[in-house]
């Protein structure tokens, strides 16, 4: 097979550490007019153009780009691929709002054609958006992850989802069995995971919807299989956390229910933990566990203000989710326009880079993916994205005023969407062009 290699000239920036741990300057590299080359779909270097240029053949294909930023792919670490036929759905807090909106719409993908349609249309909005890697909850059906990950596969893309299990508090209609949800998941896993860029997550929906069997199977197939990921919901509205409590009165709270089940570990990431404490923040980071910040969704759904900075006092990994239907975008950039407000309102400050690297290391390092994807490194995947600094009339008048990329960064996360996202690519395949 011939070596493919290309070059892409722009403004280049990615994450190389967490700001909370090096300091800002030492967190990023950044190229105001760099080179990307890319071999046989992996990066093989990345610098100045001027350093690189003399050293690549004279008739190598380089693409440059005027008035443009590259970056790493962003990685979604909560989204639901059900629910994007419900987003923005009105009125409700998280548990009416799951049975008024979420389960009717999710009951539909036992047939295969509407989880075929709705994984296109899904997969086409986290490109046209820059995401390049997302951490998915299917439905209680297999289909909704087959349909994903045939979907996935054909573009090549680096995917994570999993099958929701669910055996109780949930309509008739909707619900496995330990055993059945047991089974089905391990269908799946033998069938994709590992498959290409393509991994399982064991995907118990949250405490509430399992009974304590289908939580000890979930802890069983993590002990089955080999670098599996395990992604549900934890502590996310006030009266959750309290059913949680009335539902497993023998367990110390609500961490301590997966805990017991053995969920806890390195490829661990439970959603929202806007009311965890503590204590529990040090047992996630004890384990190696991750939490999935979800800003959007959570003023969206009333729930609250997920405390960034008692995650980084205790050095616990945490990427950055949609959580659409309950977020109402599947913009990376406007998740994090919604995770600033959060820091203000606690009297705290989100740096651009801090949000560079949530959405983009950070991620990688939650999902132990750091080695192939969230950054510009040789040596990791092509997942990247071209941001158009011209993509509305005043995106590019603001930038006209920005003064360096500290700026530039935050502007493009203020006011910009999937418009700023000019290109996004995949393993170095083109795979949304704006």
């Amino acid at each position: 097979m011939p070596l493919t290699r290309k070059a892409y000239r722009a403004a280049i920036l990615h994450s190389i550490a967490d700001p909370a741990e090096v300091g800002i300057d030492a967190s990023y590299e950044y190229f105001e007019d760099g080179l990307l080359v890319i071999d046989n779909g992996r990066i093989s270097a990345v610098g100045h153009a001027g350093d690189l240029l003399p050293t690549l053949p004279a008739d190598i294909d380089v693409t440059h780009y005027q008035d443009a930023l590259i970056t790493p792919g962003l990685i979604d670490t909560h989204i639901h691929l059900p629910q994007t036929g419900m987003v923005g759905a009105y009125g409700e807090q998280l548990l009416d709002w799951l049975n008024t909106y979420t389960f009717p719409c999710e009951s539909q993908f036992a047939d295969k054609a509407h989880a075929d349609e709705v994984a296109d249309i899904f997969i086409k909005e986290l490109l046209r958006n820059g995401t390049t890697t997302a951490l998915v909850f299917g439905s209680v059906h297999p289909q909704s992850v087959n349909s994903f990950f045939e979907a996935a596969e054909k573009l090549d893309l680096r995917m994570i989802a999993g099958k929701v299990m669910m055996d109780r508090n949930a309509p008739d209609y909707l619900t496995d069995t330990p055993q059945s949800g047991y089974e089905q998941s391990k269908a799946l896993i033998e069938r994709w995971h590992g498959k290409g860029r393509l991994h399982y997550a064991v995907t118990p929906r949250f405490a509430p919807t399992s009974t304590p069997e289908q939580l000890a199977l979930a802890g069983q197939l993590l002990g089955e299989y080999p670098d599996l990921y395990m992604q549900t919901h934890i502590s996310e509205n006030k009266q959750e956390v309290e059913w949680v409590k009335a539902l497993f009165p023998e367990r110390n709270g609500y961490l301590d229910v997966y805990d017991h089940y053995k969920l806890l570990g390195e490829r661990s990431v439970f959603a929202h933990g806007v009311h965890l404490c503590d204590e529990e923040c040090a047992r996630l980071a004890q384990t190696g566990s991750a939490v999935a910040f979800c800003p959007t969704s959570n003023f969206f759904l009333g729930s609250g203000l997920f405390n960034l900075p008692m995650a980084e006092k205790h050095k616990l990994h945490v990427g950055l989710g949609t959580d659409v239907g309950g977020g109402t975008s599947f913009s990376l950039l406007q998740t994090l326009n919604e995770a600033y407000k959060v820091m203000q309102l606690q009297g705290a400050r989100l740096s651009p880079f801090k949000s560079l690297y949530l959405t983009t290391l950070g991620g990688a390092r939650a999902l132990r993916l750091e080695d192939k994807i969230g950054t510009l490194q040789p040596g990791t995947d092509a997942d990247f994205l071209v941001l158009d600094y011209n993509a509305t009339p005043l995106l590019s008048y603001r930038l006209k005023q920005a003064n360096n990329i500290a700026e530039t960064l935050f502007v493009l996360m203020t006011l910009g969407d999937d418009r700023t996202v000019l290109q996004t690519y995949a393993a170095g395949q083109l795979v949304h062009q704006r």
